[in-house]
């Protein structure tokens, strides 16, 4: 078992991005899960504020990424909301044709600096927010 363990662990670090993602949607259909990140409250029901002079600045844990623009490669960029949202042609089309736009809500710091960098590499100017 740890040499087939080894050899996945091989097969995953050589895939791209793009392949890693399709794979998470792969098998976020077949098994009916999501590999969505929890999302942490910022306070528990019912919790005092915090007591101080100011209100203490929260990290924030919730990121939006957004699509600015389409850029000189707006194929490739389609092609790249594709795999990210896991949207339809028209969908994905309409969603980079309509910029400025969101383009996954809610993430992890690690994930939307990943989208960002995916949607960069195609052309597009994207701000996470």
């Amino acid at each position: 078992m740890a040499t087939d363990t080894a050899k996945l662990v091989d097969q995953l670090g050589s895939m791209t991005v793009l392949e890693l993602v399709e794979l998470k949607n792969a098998l976020e259909e077949a098994w009916g899960v999501t590999a969505a990140a929890p999302v942490a409250f910022a306070a528990a029901p019912g919790a005092a504020p915090a007591a101080g002079d100011g209100a203490a600045e929260e990290e924030q844990t919730a990121f939006d990424v957004v699509l600015n623009s389409a850029g000189d490669k707006k194929i490739q960029v389609i092609k790249v909301v594709r795999a990210i949202t896991g949207l339809g042609l028209k969908e994905a089309k309409d969603l980079v044709d309509n910029a400025p736009n969101a383009v996954k809500e809610g993430v992890a710091r690690e994930e939307a600096d990943s989208i960002k960098s995916q949607l960069e590499e195609a052309g597009a100017g994207v701000e996470v927010k």
